[in-house]
């Protein structure tokens, strides 16, 4: 497993170091010691899953309000998605970053606290595997416009012949206010 930094200070691609053989392959996608010997939280309270049943589905961009701050190790397991982690921090607000993530790149993200995440799927049936460092406390969920044009994420355009599907809950977030 190599940690490869970004320009979101903080925020990592994870990229595995696959052993294989004529059977398949075998790799780690979390080692505690790794992730503290880089200085990342490598605690893990609670993992979960959303499954996307349409291409072109967008969910975000989410955080929880101190004192909930949480991190995330995101790996796209089924299907194919465009990965977006926007910081909120003080010293560094408003940068981003966007990764595709498919089962065949087996690239992971790990969005650190104080960051904002959010998605948008690529193909149907796309499944997204989560493990999160703080456990998900309802009162503290807060939300950024995806689409707010002071920061300009660059999302990809759904696929072709699809709609792109946004909650009524994101579609309300408010726009970021710096």
């Amino acid at each position: 497993m190599r940690l490869r930094p970004t320009a979101v200070p903080g925020a990592f691609i994870v990229e595995l170091a696959p052993a294989g053989d004529e059977r398949g392959w075998f790799a780690r996608t979390f080692d505690a010691q790794e992730f503290a010997a880089h200085g990342l939280e490598a605690g893990i309270a609670q993992c979960s899953t959303s499954f996307n049943a349409r291409a072109g589905t967008l969910r975000g961009l989410h955080y929880q309000a101190a004192p909930h701050e949480e991190c995330k190790l995101v790996r796209c397991t089924r299907g194919r998605l465009y990965d977006v982690v926007l910081d909120l921090r003080p010293e560094s607000r408003g940068k981003w970053l966007g990764v595709e993530l498919t089962p065949d790149n087996a690239l992971s993200v790990y969005v650190p606290s104080g960051c904002a995440h959010g998605f948008q799927t690529l193909e149907d049936s796309t499944e997204v595997s989560y493990q999160i460092s703080t456990p998900y406390v309802p009162d503290a969920g807060r939300g950024v416009r995806w689409d707010d044009p002071a920061i300009g994420v660059e999302w990809p355009e759904p696929p072709r012949g699809t709609d792109r599907i946004v909650s009524a809950r994101d579609a309300s977030w408010p726009n970021w206010d710096p």
